[in-house]
């Protein structure tokens, strides 16, 4: 691991059965290629006719074939566990990402809050303004319209 930390005992077997995990299926993976190529040599002639001793041989390399899948989807199996037991495990990583995006959240709050109060404070002054004219023009003596009279 790149961060050694004191992992629970849980934690810490777990760790070692994926450690094992690991070291069987890549030891499978090597001991049936190895097989197959052993296999794909022409051996001299034995007891048994070369017929049945390609059949018997073409039998096992699918064997084999078959075993070298195995510890390959066994591989991915591990790899989806270790991803999962990271996501679930790496509580440091995840609080940081929390505090990261706290931290983003209260500074638009507080840039939101400074333009609400200037906002604010502009309304304030134009409605000052408004209700002083509108307030000012009733008091006012309102001038009588000249009325052009049509004879």
């Amino acid at each position: 691991m790149a961060q050694q930390r004191a992992l629970p005992q849980s934690k810490e077997t777990l760790l070692q059965s994926y450690n094992k995990r690991l070291k069987d299926d890549v030891k499978s993976i090597m001991d049936n290629f190895t097989e197959i190529i052993k296999t794909a040599k022409i051996e001299d002639e034995t007891q048994v006719s070369r017929a049945t001793q390609g059949e018997q041989d073409n039998y096992e390399m699918h064997v084999r074939a078959a075993n070298i899948v195995r510890a390959g989807e066994s591989l991915m199996k591990l790899v989806s566990d270790l991803k999962q037991f990271l996501i679930l495990n790496d509580f440091p990583s995840v609080n940081e990402a929390i505090d990261q995006r706290n931290q983003q959240l209260r500074a638009l709050q507080e840039e939101s809050d400074r333009k609400l109060i200037a906002l604010r404070d502009e309304v304030s002054i134009d409605l000052y303004e408004l209700e002083e004219e509108y307030y000012s023009s009733r008091l006012e003596p309102q001038m009588p319209r000249a009325s052009v009279s049509v004879v």
